[in-house]
């Protein structure tokens, strides 16, 4: 899951990107792309790790991408063109400043930044779709496909966010080679004083979210990235002076998968002990395609173990004996937790 930082000068977005990859990237006004990959902590892993004792154990990951904006006094915003490279990524994390900083002239204000990069975004996907609705009037389009566009111009004209149409009312498939931003999901996070870590989110700005199908999350960045530096034995007490229960990173990853509704299945062997995320809804079929596009191709069945039931009865002969061991067709929805084989010929 690739994860696009983006915010207003100021915003602390160079330090919210080190507080959730433990990096010490230098803040300031760079125009470099900085990368950092963290690895999604699951207990069910470090368990399944332990019994099967793999040369290799192989975690869900998340790649995150310090985007770097327009920075100077005529950039007073972000542009259109500062947004282009976030195209690429699957989800959009916007920065907000809700703390003094003397470098920047103005005063915090949140949900005016919130606004401006929402019409930003509205604008350059309307402009996407009016060329594309352009091109369709000289050429023989499917007109399911020119529905389609019109539908999102429609909602864009209006200034809601193409996420906000659900699957049976926009067909997707239709969007293929397409990257809107505003179809991508969108997390806020509100980089706060530390004094404010523990507080929750202003409940102005957590409806606005909501009414964007959009989520929140609130830290303080300039605290919070020292203590993601220290060794994560010494790091609970630091949190708890805080008032806070778990690191930004820990908070981020959850929210982040509520967001995107991700869970988790396993593949486990003494070679490799694996976790695959999806959606939420996959059918085996597509989950075999995340390991490889042979398994997809060729599918024949998935033998499926609940990790549950495995751990309970302790290997995979008991669990058959104990008669938890299923045998499931392409149509089968994978469940949080299953631990797969897939069976096919190519």
């Amino acid at each position: 899951m690739k994860i696009g930082l983006v915010g207003f000068a100021g915003s602390g977005k160079t330090t919210v990107f080190n507080t959730l990859t433990g990096l010490s990237v230098p803040t300031g006004f760079g125009g470099t792309v900085h990368l950092g990959t963290v690895k999604v902590p699951d207990e069910r892993i470090d368990r399944l790790s332990a019994m099967f004792k793999p040369k290799k154990t192989t975690y869900a990951e998340i790649v995150f991408s310090d985007i770097p904006g327009e920075h100077g006094a005529e950039h007073k915003g972000l542009s259109r063109k500062a947004l282009e490279p976030i195209r690429a990524q699957d989800v959009l994390c916007l920065v907000l400043r809700a703390f003094p900083n003397p470098a920047v002239e103005t005063k915090a204000d949140p949900a005016a930044e919130l606004e401006a990069f929402h019409v930003e975004c509205i604008l350059a996907d309307l402009e996407m779709v009016e060329r594309k609705l352009d091109r369709a009037k000289k050429d023989k389009t499917d007109p399911l496909h020119v529905s389609a566009f019109e539908l999102m111009k429609q909602t864009l004209e209006a200034e809601r966010p193409i996420r906000s149409l659900s699957e049976p009312v926009l067909h997707r498939e239709m969007l293929t080679g397409f990257s809107f931003l505003t179809d991508k999901p969108l997390l806020a996070v509100l980089n706060r004083s530390e004094d404010e870590a523990a507080l929750p989110m202003p409940e102005p700005l957590t409806k606005r979210l909501a009414q964007l199908s959009a989520a929140g999350l609130v830290l303080s960045a300039s605290v919070e990235a020292e203590i993601a530096q220290l060794d994560p034995a010494d790091q609970a007490a630091f949190l708890a002076d805080l008032g806070l229960k778990e690191s930004a990173r820990a908070r981020f990853v959850r929210t982040a998968y509520e967001l995107l509704d991700l869970i988790s299945f396993f593949t486990v062997g003494e070679d490799e002990v694996r976790a695959w995320p999806i959606r939420r809804g996959t059918h085996a079929r597509a989950a075999a395609g995340k390991i490889h596009s042979d398994l997809e191709r060729g599918f024949i069945r998935a033998e499926v173990m609940a990790y549950g039931d495995f751990i309970a009865h302790g290997s995979e002969h008991a669990v058959k004996e104990a008669g938890k061991f299923k045998l499931e067709g392409k149509d089968y929805v994978v469940a949080d937790g299953d631990i797969m084989s897939i069976r096919f010929n190519v």
